[in-house]
Parts: C-alpha cells; sequence; structure tokens
C-alpha cells in the first residue's frame, strides 16, 4: 500500500492560484486511480477531481469544473491539482485519495471507494 503525503497548500487572495502535490511512496502508485477530495471547516468531505490509472481519464465536482485541472506523473509518483481562480468557498483541508481496488471510473467521485488517503494540506483564500 502506497503512502501519501500533500503539499502546496497555503493562503491565498481571491483570485490567485495553487498547485498542490500528492507524493506516493512505493512502487506501485500506477496501479492505482487517485483522486483529491476537500474538506471545509463545519462540512462534510466532497469530492474534487478524480483521475484514471494513466490519467487518459478525469472527472470534476461542478463546482470546480473549468478552473481545477488534475494532473498526474507516474514516474515521480505524484498527482497534482492545479487551481485556478481561486474564492473563498474553496478553503478547505484538501486530501489526496489513492484507489487499487478497481473500482469503476464513475464511482471515484465516491470517497469510500478509496482505501488510501493523505494527511491534508489547508487551503485558504482570503484578501
Amino acid at each position: 500500500q502506497v503512502q501519501l503525503v500533500e503539499s502546496g497548500g497555503g493562503l491565498v487572495q481571491p483570485g490567485g492560484s495553487l498547485r498542490l502535490s500528492c507524493a506516493a511512496s512505493g512502487r506501485t502508485f500506477s496501479r492505482y486511480a487517485m483522486g483529491w477530495f476537500r474538506q471545509a471547516p463545519g462540512k462534510e468531505r466532497e469530492f474534487v477531481a478524480a483521475i484514471s490509472l494513466n490519467g487518459a481519464s478525469t472527472d470534476y465536482a461542478d463546482s470546480v469544473k473549468g478552473r481545477f485541472t488534475i494532473s498526474r506523473d507516474n514516474a515521480k509518483n505524484t498527482v497534482y491539482l492545479q487551481m485556478n481562480s481561486l474564492n473563498p468557498e474553496d478553503t478547505a483541508v484538501y486530501y489526496c485519495a489513492g484507489d487499487s481496488w478497481g473500482s469503476r471510473f464513475s464511482r471515484l467521485h465516491d470517497a469510500r471507494e478509496y482505501e488510501t488517503w493523505g494527511q491534508g494540506t489547508q487551503v485558504t483564500v482570503s484578501s
């Protein structure tokens, strides 16, 4: 099982950009579909984006579609989340997650499909 470590969070002004990274340990990263989720204070964890094993397929929550881009580099064991046009509603702890169970891609918006999670990185959008 891979271990996941997120980085790249921080404080950014509305309209700004951040790129989150999620580095995976181990040699089996390419066997994991990957997802990003977020959790704001007092709210449930919600799906942000997912990417298939080879990066050919991606999926996004409606709230981030057109602003966020998920990508992966299997040679570097890393998945990224490029976030543009950030607004205060994007403030949350962002988590990356991995699924090696071969879940149907359409189900990767569901946090229960993932068996491996990072510790999270805080993103704060404020002026």
